[in-house]
C-alpha cells in the first residue's frame, strides 16, 4: 500500500510556475518531518527543502526566495510551490516523511524513512 502519493509536476519554461502535492497516509501523520528531495540522472539526490511539526521551514540556499513548502494537516498533504523556476531547478522530485517518532528535520536521505515515487520537472526554453 502507497504511503506517499504525488502529482503535480510537468514541463514549463523560465519563469514560470509549478505546484508538487504528496498524500500522504498509514504510519505518516501530521507529527512526521517532511521533506522534498530532487535528483538529476547520474547525481546524487540533493535536499531542498523540509517541515516538520514543531520547526519553522527550511530551504536550500538556491530556492530561498522562490520556493515555498507548506501541508494541509486537515488533507494529509505536503506542497511544493515553485515560482520564478530555472533550468537549473529541472530533475525528479520526491517527496519524503520521517517516522512520526522522530523529533526534527534533517537534511540527509537516510533520515527519511518513507518515499514517494517521483514527478519530473523540467524548465526549458
Amino acid at each position: 500500500q502507497d504511503q506517499l502519493v504525488q502529482s503535480g509536476g510537468g514541463s514549463v519554461q523560465p519563469g514560470g510556475s509549478l505546484t508538487l502535492s504528496c498524500v500522504y497516509s498509514g504510519d505518516i501523520n501530521s507529527r512526521s518531518c517532511m521533506a522534498w528531495f530532487r535528483q538529476v540522472a547520474g547525481t546524487q539526490r540533493e535536499w531542498i527543502s523540509s517541515i516538520g511539526a514543531d520547526t519553522a521551514p527550511a530551504y536550500r540556499y538556491s530556492v530561498k526566495g522562490r520556493f515555498t513548502i507548506s501541508r494541509d494537516n486537515d488533507k494529509n498533504t505536503l506542497f511544493l510551490q515553485m515560482n520564478s523556476l530555472k533550468p537549473e531547478d529541472s530533475g525528479l522530485y520526491r517527496c519524503a516523511a520521517a517516522p512520526a517518532t522522530l523529533s526534527g528535520c534533517e537534511d540527509y536521505p537516510a533520515w527519511y524513512s518513507y518515499w514517494g515515487q517521483g514527478t519530473q520537472v523540467t524548465v526549458s526554453k
